[in-house]
């Protein structure tokens, strides 16, 4: 454990149930049911993660919630994937995509963890292999897609071979690190008709106790992260 050294965790606990606390050291604690946030803390790390301010924003504006299905293209070392299934439910269906076999065995590590201690957890799947190549394995998973999020270098380039799996009203949000990759995402989704809803950085300022009473901004840097752009597939003009 994290600044703990290493123990026994199921020799030290036992006799004690949560809500009781426990020295460990020179250190007291608690014993809490894990949740997302205890996951999160302690997963392992290989690729950069989408954090919680990003993703959180992505599951509220794209509308995933309980028994959605989702599709992420760049599963990593699993960080959106855990904050997505830990909304879906057990009636939600989570799709992960991933070329690297190194990052996809990190991912699926974590998300086995997260499984042991979410009360609910969705239907997953993870597919080692390139986005653009996998529409029929994703279509053998389920008809349509409520929502896609890619998070990887050339977005633009898969787009209009996910676009075909996606239902009407559905999402598809584009992650960019730099605006260069906003702009061609943005470019290639007009191009598909898809409509632009949302285009953006979220930026996350926190603040401090400070020393001699009040608060005050911390001295982290303000928490620009990447790019967003969400846009929506609407239904064919009728001629």
């Amino acid at each position: 454990m994290k600044g703990l050294g290493r123990f026994d965790a199921e020799r030290m606990l036992e006799g004690f149930s949560v809500g009781d606390r426990i020295t460990v050291g020179q250190k007291s604690l608690s014993i809490v049911s894990p949740r997302l946030p205890e996951a999160r803390r302690n997963m392992s790390r290989r690729a950069q993660v989408i954090g919680a301010k990003d993703a959180g924003f992505l599951v509220s504006w794209m509308g995933i919630g309980v028994g959605s299905k989702v599709l992420e293209g760049g599963h990593g070392s699993g960080g959106l994937a855990m904050h997505l299934a830990s909304v879906l439910g057990s009636s939600g269906t989570l799709i992960s995509v991933e070329n690297r076999v190194e990052h996809a065995e990190v991912g699926a590590s974590n998300m086995k963890r997260l499984e042991q201690v979410l009360p609910e957890f969705p239907e997953w799947h993870l597919i080692e292999g390139d986005l653009g190549e996998i529409g029929d394995r994703v279509s053998g998973v389920c008809d349509s897609l409520d929502a896609v999020i890619i998070d990887m270098a050339e977005p633009w380039k898969v787009i209009g071979e996910i676009e075909p799996l996606i239902r009407i009203g559905g999402r598809v949000a584009c992650y960019c690190p730099t605006t260069v990759q906003l702009e061609k995402s943005w470019e290639a989704s007009e191009g598909l008709g898809l409509i632009v809803e949302w285009s953006g950085e979220m930026i996350e300022r926190r603040w401090t106790k400070a020393s001699k009473g009040g608060v005050r901004p911390g001295n982290q840097p303000m928490g620009h992260t990447a790019f967003i752009l969400i846009s929506a597939k609407v239904a064919s003009e009728e001629e």
